[in-house]
């Protein structure tokens, strides 16, 4: 055969195995060799250094959290999401905890901490108050200042409280702290200027954390230091700001925010909008300890003048990233794009619709698990017309395999020709030989969506199933290679090939035998192997989404089955289970 007969040899069967291939290297390529978890833990240095937000102290060693906490006194912050203290020694936000959300599913397992006090490790605190300008002499409050409270002494949404420090030279700050929309702080700065002189300082804002924080890894998620200056997106991995010039990376802006974020958990400053800032994003050592800081500082000094009181006000966001709740602060708060805290991706425009369907859903059915089967219903109403023009037009294709092998008998070494001649037919029967890869195809935009919008999203974490499955937001925890937990060992991650994978991997093969076994054995044996390649495949991703695939599978063999008989196309799935398994042929004959 010369060349150009091998180029153009068995068209139909090279197309649609590209197709194919193609398809699953969109869906689970980049996911798989970019997408799943790196552990990218640090060990964590047990000698405790300092803060570096302005004039906060060095802490020489490592003391647990409780014993840190007692050091100085605090006032008490209880709300109904959030528990903690604001330490009076400084005026630190540096212990929060989230009251409604645990480490481990099923409301199990300690509340999260997202904020923890100098001297513990992984510090992460705010810090927030004036800087002097130059040639300034005035005694401002630092971390070692000790405020006073004014009445109340505990924070809750009802009441807010006043924290105050007079400099023994005629001036007093002041500090006036409320809690509004779940996980927002608003602070109302004031200084009142007792002295004979005017007075000029530089409103700032900084947030700190210690060691390298933990991060999961994921490609498909922003991890990391993150703001808004002027309406555009700033990302920056821990791994960015160490690597920038003098570890620093600045970004001048008007307005905006700044802060932290983890996979579900996030820390913000959220300063005037109408303010010119220079916003800045730090990396250094703090002894052998690694260190990063955020935050912004005013361009415009606040002067006092003798005799009277200025002030300026911002606020801190300190909370878990719920969808809608990142969206009613930034819109009622009017926060410069505040939603882009939550990190939907460059196709938001499919993420961000599917999360909204499937919260809806969640509404109805009581459950994201339901949720979602009632989601892949829904899709797969919208996507009916669709698969039915595919599933009419593959039943034609398998009412043609004898004139296909007519073509094939009569021209057996033109390839030319057969492919001429091949074309023609499927022209006059207006049929497509990839008509068999779309109901797979206008899939992956869907697939991709709702695996974004289970893996980023706090709203699906801990989200219970049926049985086993108590978290539809992490793989299925079963594994067929030790009798699904009867045998007591624990096993690599590559083979927890857990019972809902298994089944996705049943019901897909079960869908493909629809179909009579391909005559190219090429295309046969990437048939076989593919359900057993995406469970593997799909067993490390989230449960929510093998029970979605496995669901839509379901749907897809009854769909097809109906359409096939509807156009008197013969449904022979033992028949073609049977010719598909070679030890099972060899019987027939």
């Amino acid at each position: 055969m010369n060349l150009n007969d091998q180029k153009n040899s068995r068209p139909d069967s090279k197309n649609f195995i590209l197709a194919i291939v193609l398809s699953t290297a969109i869906i689970f390529g980049w996911q798989y060799f970019y997408g799943f978890p790196q552990q990218a833990a640090e060990t964590v240095v047990q000698q405790q250094a300092g803060v570096v937000v302005p004039g906060a102290p060095a802490a020489s060693v490592v003391i647990p959290r409780e014993q840190a906490l007692a050091v100085s006194g605090r006032v008490k912050i209880e709300t109904a999401e959030l528990s903690g203290s604001i330490n009076l020694t400084g005026a630190f936000f540096d212990d929060l905890r989230l009251k409604n959300h645990f480490e481990k599913a099923g409301r199990q397992g300690a509340n999260v901490t997202l904020l923890s006090p100098n001297g513990t490790a992984n510090a992460y605190f705010i810090d927030q108050g004036y800087l002097p300008t130059s040639g300034s002499t005035t005694k401002l409050p630092d971390a070692k200042s000790v405020w006073t409270v004014a009445g109340n002494a505990e924070l809750t949404e009802k009441t807010p409280v006043k924290l105050a420090w007079d400099n023994g030279a005629g001036v007093v700050f002041t500090r006036e702290i409320s809690v509004s929309d779940e996980f927002l702080f608003n602070v109302k700065h004031g200084v009142e200027n007792r002295s004979s002189s005017a007075i000029s300082v530089l409103p700032y804002a900084g947030v700190q954390r210690q060691d390298t924080p933990y991060t999961e890894g994921y490609y498909v998620f922003f991890e990391g230091l993150l703001g808004v200056q002027d309406g555009k997106l700033t990302e920056l991995y821990y791994s960015d700001v160490v690597e920038a010039p003098e570890g620093k990376v600045t970004k001048p802006s008007t307005g905006g925010w700044l802060g932290f974020t983890d996979k579900y958990w996030a820390t913000a400053l959220v300063p005037d909008q109408s303010r010119a800032l220079n916003n800045f994003y730090q990396y250094f050592k703090l002894g052998t300890r690694d260190a990063y800081q955020l935050g912004w500082v005013a361009k415009d000094a606040l002067t006092v003048a003798a005799g009277t009181s200025a002030g300026h006000d911002d606020k801190v966001f300190a909370g878990a990233k719920i969808v809608y709740t990142i969206e009613a602060i930034g819109e009622k708060n009017k926060i410069d794009k505040f939603n882009l805290m939550i990190d939907w991706g460059w196709f938001s425009m499919l993420t961000q619709p599917m999360f909204k369907l499937l919260h809806w859903a969640k509404g109805i059915m009581g459950s994201f698990g339901l949720a979602i089967l009632l989601v892949t219903v829904l899709v797969k109403l919208v996507l009916f017309p669709l698969a039915n023009k595919s599933y009419a037009s593959m039943s034609k294709m398998k009412k043609l395999q004898p004139e296909m092998e007519r073509i094939k008998s009569e021209n057996p070494d033109d390839k030319v020709k057969q492919q001429q001649a091949m074309m023609e037919l499927y022209k006059k029967e207006k049929v497509s030989p990839l008509s068999g890869c779309l109901p797979i195809v206008i899939q992956i935009p869907i697939f991709f969506a709702l695996y974004k919008v289970i893996l980023t999203t706090i709203d699906v974490r801990h989200a219970p199933f049926y049985g086993w499955i108590n978290d539809l937001s992490v793989p299925d925890p079963t594994s067929l290679f030790n009798l699904f937990g009867l045998l007591p060992f624990e096993l690599p991650q590559i083979l927890m090939i857990g019972v809902w994978p298994i089944l996705m991997g049943i019901t897909m093969w079960v869908q493909m035998r629809l179909n009579p076994a391909p005559a190219d054995p090429i295309q046969a044996s990437m048939f076989n192997w593919m359900p057993l390649i995406f469970t593997f495949m799909l067993a490390s991703m989230p449960a929510g989404l093998v029970i979605y695939w496995t669901w839509s599978n379901l749907l897809s063999i009854l769909q097809q089955s109906y359409i096939m008989k509807k156009h008197g196309a013969d449904v022979n799935v033992l028949g073609n289970i049977r010719d598909s398994l070679p030890f099972l042929k060899k019987k027939q004959v």
